[in-house]
């Protein structure tokens, strides 16, 4: 599933007839650790930006493109993860009524939905690359087309004319394809477009490094307070987007002045190991945490958060957290079990239960990269746990694989006498992934610990998530 799916798209056909060869499992996880390191763009950081970018691209996929099938599966998806997003997208998600082109044959006519991306350059493609994606069924799948008139409805309809302007006798959609002229899906030969679409479907050329072991670091014991969330949604059956979420209290950090405000830093190291110590994946951040003039006491009262996105297989490990205040020098160890779901591809499941002090919508040109995206959505783990009685806990679940006439199911217990206080159900979406997104008020609710639940569930399928807070008089 590895190379049918996480990687179906970029893998070249080398490599793939390489991988088929191998005979063990060993041989393949060593096959897989090489594919990552050849296309690490910088070998000289612990980081591997080609691998985060690549199934950063596979979330935003599924979250974006999906219709019936998974959103990485479609032409759209394919694209997108070969090549990232489009410098531009000229979308028209309805269709209707389309004013063509010159090139393309001139007057009015009236469309299926379709979407025109522009890459203003993409290595061994070529410049200003125009991709065109139609949806002639109108089910939200979007397929890649080299034939402009594709997209035209009225071509399909016996006895009309593509062209509705009146007293114009234009040629047919099509007749000026072969005339050559600009880079536009409908400006270039069918030869052009042809080579085109043969490069698109090429895996993107592979970086050949010769890479150095990341040297082990010694870390020393708790003095410096840390706590950690760890979150899994799904990216693939065969990959899982582990969310790594680490929070320091402010008031445990060491201040000084710097260039008229207060700042203090953390260096943070993360490293996730299998079972067996052989490293997986290592990130490490330079966090620096400001107090404007006057505020220091403000912003001790505050926590500081940092997020990292580790996309794994399933399976056990161990992440180890080593932290760094660079003022005080105090350190600081965490030690934390992985228990990575598989998400099998027919089966009802769900991601982990998410507790929030906000969901916020992100701008396309920020989803996926900025800090605690999820999809199209900022999502920021309270990973504390605790909420005031004025605030509204947001609530983030993904559901995948969910049918037709199903249920989902809220509840809120109380920690300590193990009574519901809550209890809520609607009906659960049909879809390859629902995205579930909730505000609860807690104004209603007394001081103390409660655990939510959410379930669903239809014949033998079903799954429940729980996670626990705490509602407190104030933050």
């Amino acid at each position: 599933k590895w190379i049918g799916q996480d990687v179906a798209w970029i893998i070249s056909d080398d490599e793939r007839m390489a991988f088929k060869e191998l005979g063990t499992d060993e041989e393949r996880e060593q096959f897989v650790e090489q594919f990552w390191l050849r296309r690490d763009p910088t070998p000289e950081t612990v980081e591997n930006e080609y691998k985060e970018e690549h199934y950063r691209r596979i979330a935003y996929a599924n979250a974006h493109f999906a219709s019936g099938i998974g959103g990485w599966r479609t032409d759209r998806g394919r694209i997108y993860i070969r090549f990232g997003a489009p410098d531009e997208i000229e979308a028209h998600p309805s269709g209707g009524s389309w004013q063509r082109p010159a090139e393309q044959g001139g007057g009015s006519t009236s469309t299926y939905p379709f979407e025109v991306w522009r890459y203003r350059h993409l290595d061994n493609v070529g410049e200003n690359i125009l991709v065109e994606f139609v949806d002639p069924t109108q089910s939200g799948e979007y397929r890649i087309t080299i034939d402009p008139c594709e997209k035209d409805a009225l071509t399909h309809v016996q006895g009309s004319s593509s062209t509705t302007q009146p007293g114009q006798t234009s040629p047919p959609c099509g007749v000026f394809l072969a005339s050559g002229g600009g880079a536009g899906v409908g400006g270039r030969n069918q030869f052009d477009r042809l080579e085109q679409q043969a490069k698109l479907e090429k895996a993107p050329a592979v970086r050949f490094k010769d890479l150095e072991a990341v040297v082990d670091s010694r870390v020393m014991f708790n003095v410096l307070p840390v706590a950690v969330q760890v979150d899994y949604l799904r990216i693939t059956s065969y990959s899982v987007l582990t969310n790594v979420t680490v929070q320091f209290e402010n008031r445990e950090l060491q201040f000084q002045a710097k260039d008229g405000v207060q700042k203090a830093q953390i260096n943070l190291l993360g490293r996730v190991y299998t079972m067996s110590r052989r490293p997986v994946s290592t990130f490490e951040k330079a966090l620096e945490i400001v107090a404007p003039a006057g505020m220091l006491e403000q912003a001790a009262k505050q926590k500081s958060v940092y997020q990292q996105a580790v996309p794994l297989a399933p399976g056990k490990y161990k992440l180890d957290i080593a932290a760094r205040d660079t003022v005080s020098g105090a350190m600081a160890r965490a030690e934390v079990v992985l228990d990575v779901p598989r998400f099998d591809d027919e089966t009802l499941g769900a991601s982990s239960l998410i507790l929030a002090g906000s969901i916020q919508p992100l701008a396309s040109k920020e989803a996926g990269g900025a800090m605690f995206a999820i999809g199209g959505r900022k999502v920021r783990p309270r990973v504390s746990g605790q909420f005031a009685r004025d605030e509204k806990m947001a609530v983030y679940l993904e559901i995948y694989n969910s049918a037709a006439g199903g249920k989902i199911f809220y509840e809120v217990d109380n920690a300590s006498t193990k009574q519901s206080v809550y209890r809520f159900s609607e009906d659960l979406k049909a879809g390859n992934q629902v995205t579930v997104e909730r505000l609860f008020p807690l104004r209603e609710l007394e001081l103390g610990a409660y655990t939510m639940r959410v379930k669903a569930g239809h014949g033998e399928q079903g799954f429940e998530r729980q996670a626990r807070f705490e509602v407190v008089a104030q933050r």
